[in-house]
């Protein structure tokens, strides 16, 4: 009996899926040994269509079984607190002082008030805001012409 022998005899409907969220997929008949490969009863077989619908071998598709049928799989929403992203909107802040002090300018009051609020957020001393503030249009202010 040859491995492919032994693989079919294993796995006789070749293409499965795990019941991991989302599902991980086996091609059975493309390994060399079942040594390590977790029992076609743990597993979700799928028809020839479904693996092509799925992409074959190089698809992407992320899915999960649910009720016995494949479905798409929507991974859940992350929530970044405001606070987190206040953090991360403070690297653009020194980004932009960054910029301003090297070229001699200074920020608008849009961007001082925006900083202002930003780094209460930040700081967690504006508990009550909800969003962000919006990034302002002009950041630095226009320089005088030179005399």
């Amino acid at each position: 009996m040859s491995v492919l022998d032994d693989l079919k005899a294993a796995y006789p409907a070749r293409y499965y899926a795990d019941f991991e969220s989302p599902c991980g997929w086996y091609d059975m008949w493309a390994y060399s040994s079942t040594d390590g490969l977790p029992a076609a009863s743990a597993l979700f077989a799928l028809t020839a269509e479904q693996w092509a619908a799925k992409g074959g071998n190089t698809g992407t598709t992320s899915m999960y079984v649910e009720n016995g049928r494949l479905v798409d799989y929507t991974p859940p929403v992350v929530v970044v607190p405001l606070k987190t992203q206040a953090a991360s909107a403070m690297v653009w802040i020194q980004q932009q002082a960054n910029l301003a002090s090297a070229m001699g300018q200074v920020f608008t009051a849009d961007m001082k008030a925006y900083v202002t609020a930003i780094a209460a957020i930040a700081s967690g001393a504006d508990t009550t805001s909800t969003t962000l503030p919006a990034q302002p249009a002009d950041v630095m202010a226009a320089s005088s012409p030179a005399s």
